[in-house]
């Protein structure tokens, strides 16, 4: 009678593991080596098809720890708490470890940069798809591994992703949108090194908040050889966006489409209390006395600037990373693209309360007004309850609140996506090309400066 059960139990099991069904539906996730917080932010929340058991495979130490802690807070809160069930594999030989037990078929990558292209290599021959923060590479030294990885992946049938948060914000989001209206924005204006058609800047802090705590750096995201320079992390995002708004669903070729006419970098200066109070440590580790001055300040490469032309229009993006926002403020973004008849501007400054604020200027307001009015209901069919403002500068977009996720919700976004690609096999024929062009952009720039 045993017997019988235990047949029937196993019949069972292996009749739901070979329903095509249930195999569309299940995504197993596995975490590796996660030293970033944006590791946690994919699972802020849950996924219908995604199994709430996730394998996370580390070396012991505080990075993991801290991973942990930040999952379980979701697991915990009051409202709408999640139900993630952590199993963990501590050990020197995390990777291979992982590479050999298969415990999921998606890996998560949000850590260490400095052999993040082998591991999404090595991840990718194994047979698992990957969903990588950005940057996916730091230097130029790993460009071709990285292109060789896209090729594994559309060989194997598998889905190597980056995840762009910046997509969902919804002012940007807005402003592509207007920007496609001819009668509103006119055509882009190609621009010049001196007065780019397109500018976006981003200012960030080393001390700042997640998920309502200060958050904990890792000593190493300090070390420019391990987190990457300014210039190709944070303006990893800069470059997308530039793409994406610029020449939307257009594939680009890195080869002919991008000139980088000029680059620079810049250090950001931290004292060991201001590194004691976002790492807990006492002192500086011996990677970083390299870039330690007087045995008291860390100075780092954080910052950095990319003048290029993208096909026909010339582009800059820049990125600061300061030690503290003022109060009350946080980490900003400026962004503005010149058309033909109106330029479409982000602004995030005091007298935005720091929020991102999304503007029409033109020299011509009048038909600029009228062309407005007349294009609006367009805009309002994809989101409704937007709206414009009449300032005497222009017009402000006004945005309802429910548009306004925040940053730490663009995670899950990113990740729903990436979901839908997977099951659907339907990720644009642009996406691929672009992000080469995108991490060619960033580490040619990187390049660039480390010969002058």
């Amino acid at each position: 009678m045993k017997s019988v059960f235990i047949f029937t139990i196993f019949i069972l099991v292996m009749s739901c593991a070979s329903d095509p069904k249930n195999e569309a539906k299940q995504v197993q996730l596995i975490t590796l080596d996660p030293g970033h917080f944006h590791a946690a932010l994919v699972q802020k929340s849950m996924y219908d098809n995604v199994d709430s058991v996730v394998h996370v495979y580390a070396p012991e130490g505080n990075d993991v720890a801290l991973h942990l802690n930040r999952i379980n807070g979701f697991n915990t809160r009051t409202e709408n708490p999640t139900h993630w069930k952590e199993e963990v594999y501590y050990g020197n030989d995390f990777f291979e470890k992982m590479l050999a037990e298969k415990a999921g078929n998606v890996v998560v990558l949000s850590g260490n940069n400095l052999k993040k292209a082998e591991y999404v290599s090595k991840s990718l021959a194994a047979g698992f798809n990957v969903l990588a923060d950005k940057p996916m590479i730091i230097g130029s030294k790993d460009f071709e591994l990285l292109k060789e990885s896209f090729a594994k992946a559309k060989e194997s049938n598998l889905l190597l992703y980056d995840i762009m948060t910046e997509r969902y914000e919804i002012t940007t989001m807005l402003q592509k949108e207007f920007s496609m209206l001819p009668e509103v924005f006119g055509t882009l204006e190609e621009g010049t090194p001196d007065n780019p058609a397109v500018t976006k800047e981003s200012v960030h802090h080393f001390y700042k908040y997640v998920s309502g705590s200060i958050l904990k750096r890792p000593a190493w995201f300090m070390d420019a050889t391990q987190q990457g320079e300014g210039i190709v992390d944070v303006t990893t995002h800069l470059v997308d966006l530039v793409q994406w708004e610029c020449f939307p669903d257009q594939i680009l070729d890195y080869t002919k489409d991008i000139e980088i006419t000029n680059a620079t970098h810049s250090l950001t200066s931290m004292t060991l209390s201001d590194f004691k109070a976002i790492t807990g440590l006492e002192s500086f580790p011996d990677y970083l006395k390299k870039d330690v001055v007087n045995d008291t300040v860390l100075n780092i490469y954080s910052n950095g600037e990319i003048n290029y032309k993208l096909k026909n229009v010339h582009a800059k993006v820049s990125v600061i990373w300061n030690y503290k926002a003022p109060e009350g403020a946080g980490d900003t973004h400026y962004s503005i693209m010149r058309g033909t008849k109106s330029n479409l501007i982000i602004r995030q400054g005091a007298e935005q309360q720091y929020r991102p604020t999304l503007y029409i200027e033109a020299s011509d307001e009048t038909a600029i007004g009228n062309a407005l009015q007349a294009n609006l209901k367009t805009i309002q069919t994809k989101y409704p309850g937007v709206d414009i403002k009449k300032l005497s500068t222009g017009w402000e977009v006004v945005i309802p609140d429910s548009y306004k996720e925040g940053h730490e919700a663009h995670f899950g976004r990113v990740t729903e996506k990436f979901l839908e690609y997977l099951q659907n096999k339907n990720m644009p024929e642009w996406e691929v090309p672009n992000m080469i062009a995108k991490y060619y952009t960033t580490t040619k720039a990187l390049e660039l400066v480390n010969k002058k």
